[in-house]
This record gives C-alpha cells, structure tokens and sequence, in this order.
C-alpha cells in the first residue's frame, strides 16, 4: 500500500513540476492575478462557478478573497454561485441545470467583472453557459480545466489548463494555483495595509 500511496504523491508532484516550468502557464497566472487586482481597485468582484469538487474549489477560493488569507484586512467581493440552494434548486427545476449559472450571471454580473469557472474536463455545459453570458456582459472570463482546455477554451480570456487529464491531480493543481493568485491579490492590492 506504501508503493501506492507514493505512486499517488510523485504523480501530484510530476504535473506541478510541469506546471513549475511552463513559462506560458506561469505568465497566465500572472496576468489573472494583475486583473484580479485591477477588477477589485476599479470596484468590481469575482465570481465562481464550478461542479462537485470544482465547487467546492469555488466556495474554497470565493472565501480566501471575502474573507482572508494570511492578511487581517477589508474583505473583497467574492462569492461561488452555487451557495444560494433555493435560487440552484428552483432554476434546475424550471429552466435545467444548464442554465443554473448563466442566469445568476445575467442576473448579479457586470462589465468589468471576473468570472472563474472551474471544470477539469472543460466541458461542463453549464460553465460554458455561464462564460459565455459572461462575455455577453463584458465581464473577464477564466477558465481553470484539464489538459486542452475542452470548450471552455472558446469562452475564456485567459485559459489556465493544467497538463493532465487525472481529475483528482487536476483539481490539486486547480487549487494550488487559486492559493497562489489568491495571495498575490492580498500581497499587492493591500501592499501592507493591515486593516
């Protein structure tokens, strides 16, 4: 079970040290999080949109923003879509759960804006539904998938696809580079302010 249990550990570490040395990925993570900053200074949030553990993922880094992640500061708006479970249930119900995100888009999103959505297959229909109608609106659209991009890649202005098509190594990476940018936003945008 040991052999394994680091069979499973390395296969993480091998798609992070791709990630670590593909200069193109790195420098797309770099322009997320400088727009990030400038959607928030221009007083703009981000949005999350993602399925299951991809959800979960979006819940996770909606909170490092509106709550904190090392820094005891102002919140900044931020929020996962899918957390109203009345607004989910009903739109599922009534219009299908491919329009559950693309409605509270329209609904809640503005130009200037950042949409997240998360999904590593990229493919997930109610993600595109959701960039598109967030490209409808002029809001920034950021795909985090799997290796290619699937149809997401179409909807996003900036593709963060991580080079595996393993979900759980994906999702590892996912959250990885969420940390990272999550950070930097703090680092730069508060640039030493504590409160």
């Amino acid at each position: 079970m040991q052999a394994k249990i680091q069979n499973i550990v390395q296969a993480s570490i091998s798609v992070k040290a791709q990630l670590l040395n593909d200069l193109g990925l790195l420098k797309t993570i770099e322009e997320v999080t400088s727009l990030i900053i400038q959607a928030f200074k221009n007083g703009n949030k981000v949005l999350f949109c993602g399925n299951g553990g991809s959800a979960a993922d979006a819940q996770h880094l909606a909170a490092e923003f509106s709550g904190r992640f090392y820094k005891d500061r102002k919140p900044l708006p931020s929020e996962a879509l899918h957390c109203n479970t009345s607004y989910l249930t009903a739109v599922a119900n009534d219009y299908g759960y491919d329009q559950v995100y693309s409605r509270v888009v329209q609904g809640s999103g503005r130009e200037g804006d950042v949409l997240v959505g998360l999904s590593t297959s990229g493919n997930s229909v109610n993600i595109t539904k959701a960039l598109q109608a967030a490209k409808e609106i002029g809001m920034i659209t950021v795909g985090f998938t799997g290796e290619g991009g699937g149809k997401m890649k179409e909807y996003t202005d900036y593709l963060l696809d991580i080079p595996s098509k393993d979900t759980p190594r994906i999702q590892e990476a996912h959250i990885m580079i969420g940390h990272i940018i999550c950070q930097l936003v703090e680092e730069q945008y508060f640039d030493g302010q504590t409160g």
